[in-house]
This record gives C-alpha cells, sequence and structure tokens, in this order.
C-alpha cells in the first residue's frame, strides 16, 4: 500500500498524548492528535484512521459519545484508553463502538500488542449494522 498508515489520538492530557503518540510512530503510524472529543471527530472525518485512541474524560463531549459518532461514518479500530477501570466502563465503552479498552495506567509494549492483534483481525463494515 502507498499510503501511510494514519493514526489519531484523542487524549487532553499532553504527556499521556505524546506517549500514545510515540507509540504508534515507533508502529510505524502517521499520528494526527487532538485534545477534545469534537476535534478527534473532525480529525478521524479529515484523516481516515486505521486506528483511532480515545480517553473518556475529555472536553466537548465524553470518549464514548465521541465512539458513537466516529461510528456513525468511519469503520477505524478504536482503543479507549482511559483511567476509568470499572467493569461498567469497558462494557459502555464496547457498546459504544470501541474496539479495545485499556486502563491507565498502562504499558506501552501492551497497546503495541494490542493494536497489532486488531490490526490481525478483518476491519468490519459499519454500514451493515
Amino acid at each position: 500500500m502507498d499510503h501511510p498508515r494514519v493514526a489519531v489520538v484523542v487524549e487532553d492530557d499532553a504527556d499521556i498524548r505524546f506517549l500514545i503518540s510515540a507509540v504508534l510512530e515507533q508502529s510505524g503510524f502517521q499520528v494526527v492528535s487532538a485534545s477534545s472529543g469534537p476535534e478527534g471527530v473532525d480529525a478521524v472525518r479529515t484523516h481516515a484512521p486505521v486506528i483511532t485512541t480515545l480517553d473518556v474524560s475529555m472536553p466537548g463531549f465524553d470518549g464514548h459519545e465521541a465512539a458513537r459518532r466516529i461510528r456513525a461514518f468511519s469503520d477505524t479500530y478504536i482503543v479507549m484508553i482511559t483511567a476509568r477501570a470499572e467493569q461498567i466502563d469497558s462494557l459502555q465503552g464496547i457498546q459504544a463502538g470501541a474496539d479495545e479498552y485499556i486502563t491507565k495506567p498502562f504499558r506501552p509494549r501492551d497497546l503495541r500488542a494490542r493494536i497489532a492483534a486488531l490490526l490481525e483481525k478483518p476491519r468490519a463494515s459499519r454500514s451493515s449494522d
């Protein structure tokens, strides 16, 4: 494929956004960053990423709402990376459209492995749902 693999990182904490971006860049992605729900949805619409990471608690609207909005037009893999560690939180994330749910703090190696595993799975078209 001639096109670079694009990832969108939506995270309001600059340090965590930098870490996630670095992990994805080391995995061969061109990274586009956003710091709020609305910015993240716009970035996905504009850049058509293979992978999108979403924080849950962020300005504008939360990661669950961002995932629902993204799912309306994109089949990007969505990985929620959040401090919310209760089982109900992960269930809500998956119900909103996330493919993976990772709690903070996380290990960069774990993030890389989970993204690699997602990329092995065929992307399901959301238009048939």
